[in-house]
């Protein structure tokens, strides 16, 4: 079919490769215009542009395109069977979403209705979800709310991370995508109403990142640390000095003093340690710290204008004494 692609990160990029190397005719890839990054402001491609660059295609980085009329008019002269559109970063005007004979459709990193947004990753994540998957709709004009084509479930490991995550459902996005554009062409695709019944992914924010050690169990820190690598990590500060946490564990109080019989005895008193202080310092497993439940093993974090690094290490070259508070 001949395709026009909206799509600017690496998870847009494995969709376009997908459906490129499956010989469907490429049009024109749409992408954010280049942005100037780093302590020199070097203009920076999208990695969307980067493959269309590789493969010779045409790309257009319009600064907009709702009241655009000049790429309206582009797309409709280019007279797309259908429009992808997959992390493009912006919502398309009806305008465009009428130009195509079979629709605008989208690859989505959730299993829709759970989770429209911008990061439905990552609050699957940091909610602790078991389950998520990618789904393929037809676009409308209200974000993330047009008819399911295809969806595809996937199971959540208790220690992956968003990045992880991200990755892997590039891929399978990739695929659901080409199996969906082979049933549009083939007229075997169905469509599926969403209904009322949906929750929001809403943008991350810095907010989030500072750790409540009085409120939040050692799971939900977990979570949170998952949630947020690698796009900012969460974090505390020690001392006065800001630690992020990367990488985390949880370990109830009777595993810890399993492990650790130097505390049997003493189990009364863990009910009375405030949340943040450091338990015990283990130089080659890593930081043990108490919560309003359960103990957080601290594996890998990083300190101020430093490199991020497994704990072990970290302690190799800072001093962290039990009984000093996680703010």
């Amino acid at each position: 079919m001949k395709i026009i692609f909206m799509g600017t990160p690496d998870f847009a990029r494995d969709s376009l490769e997908a459906i490129y190397q499956k010989g469907h005719e490429i049009l024109s890839v749409i992408t954010v215009p280049d942005r100037p990054k780093g302590r020199g402001m070097k203009l920076i491609y999208s990695e969307v542009k980067e493959y269309a660059l590789s493969k010779e295609m045409e790309i257009l980085q319009p600064d907009r395109l709702r009241g655009n009329l000049e790429i309206i008019e582009k797309i409709r002269e280019m007279n797309p069977d259908v429009i992808c559109v997959v992390a493009y970063g912006r919502i398309l005007p009806k305008e465009i979403l009428d130009i195509p004979k079979y629709g605008c459709i989208n690859v989505h990193p959730s299993l829709l209705p759970k989770y429209r947004g911008s990061a439905p990753i990552q609050w699957a994540i940091l909610n602790g979800d078991k389950k998520t998957g990618v789904t393929t709709m037809y676009l409308d004009e209200e974000m993330d709310a047009g008819d399911i084509i295809l969806k595809e479930e996937v199971e959540i490991d208790e220690n992956e991370t968003s990045g992880e995550l991200w990755d892997r459902l590039s891929k399978i996005g990739a695929r659901l995508l080409v199996r969906t554009l082979e049933q549009i062409e083939n007229g075997t695709a169905h469509r599926e109403e969403q209904g009322d019944k949906f929750s929001i992914a809403p943008m991350i924010n810095k907010e989030m990142a500072k750790i409540d050690w009085k409120n939040k169990t050692a799971k939900e820190i977990k979570n949170l640390v998952r949630g947020l690598n690698p796009i900012m990590g969460a974090y505390s500060t020690l001392n006065g000095r800001k630690i992020k946490f990367w990488r985390v564990d949880v370990i109830s109080t009777e595993k810890f003093i399993e492990k650790y019989k130097e505390f049997k005895g003493y189990e009364y008193r863990f009910s009375n340690i405030e949340p943040g202080t450091i338990l015990y310092v283990d130089k080659k497993e890593g930081i043990y710290i108490m919560t309003k439940k359960d103990i957080l093993l601290v594996l890998e974090m990083q300190g101020e204008n430093a490199k991020k690094m497994l704990a072990p290490d970290f302690l190799r070259g800072n001093k962290i004494e039990v009984v000093d508070k996680f703010e």
